[in-house]
């Protein structure tokens, strides 16, 4: 099968059918894909076309190397909208995914001076940290440090977030009412803990999210994440008929 006589460099054209294959679920999240030989014969182009192809669909996100073992089909990105309060747990749910998460740490700590500004609290004050890897499928996706005020919370526990999403508790046990959260994000240079948390080898990037949640104008919590930029998009869509002045 030869590539259409076209404009476009024969690379280009080879990497629009890799594309379709994986879009049309030929080739598989995860799975290896046909070697340089086989797409030779396949499509009667040269190693060098083969290559090129496959290193700008690497750079495009649409496929991963693993040195020693070949080049694989990346997951599918998974999308949050921006626009509306979200919970991770029902978003995974809702993209077909099984969410789940692995509790590192859970204690009362004081609060430093940055953690206090961040809460709006007194300095010293008492507070819970909770850290956690996020994962979707059995595969992490993001390390969240969590920094919720004890006063609003008391007799929180570990097993609070080992059963149920960290807002359910909040709302079923606490009757919180959420009235906003402010959300930040910039690029993340994860240190080497973080990146052995969350698997990654030095070619993946990474987002950092600062969350800010507020009840009646009182912050709640404030979360800091590091999220694989391979395998988490958000999405903001801007509606002309939505207009905020």
């Amino acid at each position: 099968m030869k590539l259409k006589n076209s404009k476009l460099p024969l690379y280009h054209q080879l990497a629009e059918k890799i594309t379709e294959e994986i879009k049309d679920n030929n080739l598989a999240e995860d799975e290896k894909i046909p070697s340089e030989r086989e797409y030779c014969e396949k499509y009667k182009v040269s190693r060098s076309t083969v290559r090129e192809a496959v290193k700008y669909l690497e750079q495009t996100g649409y496929l991963y190397r693993i040195q020693g073992k070949g080049t694989f089909v990346s997951p599918k990105m998974m999308k949050q909208n921006l626009l509306e309060f979200y919970s991770f747990t029902e978003e995974m749910k809702k993209l077909g995914k099984t969410p789940s998460s692995i509790i590192k740490s859970f204690k009362v700590i004081t609060a430093d001076k940055e953690t206090a500004k961040k809460l709006n609290i007194q300095n010293e004050s008492k507070i819970y940290y909770l850290e956690r890897i996020r994962l979707a499928d059995d595969t992490p996706i993001m390390l969240e440090k969590t920094f919720l005020p004890a006063s609003r919370f008391p007799r929180l526990s570990k097993n609070d977030f080992v059963k149920n999403p960290m807002y359910t508790v909040f709302i079923n046990e606490y009757n919180v009412t959420f009235e906003k959260a402010v959300e930040k994000f910039s690029v993340a240079h994860p240190t080497g803990d973080i990146s052995k948390k969350l698997l990654l080898t030095s070619n993946i990037p990474c987002i950092k999210l600062e969350r800010t949640t507020y009840e009646k104008e009182k912050i709640i919590e404030y979360t800091v994440g590091i999220i694989r930029g391979d395998r988490f998009q958000f999405e903001v869509i801007l509606d002309n008929n939505r207009k905020h002045f």
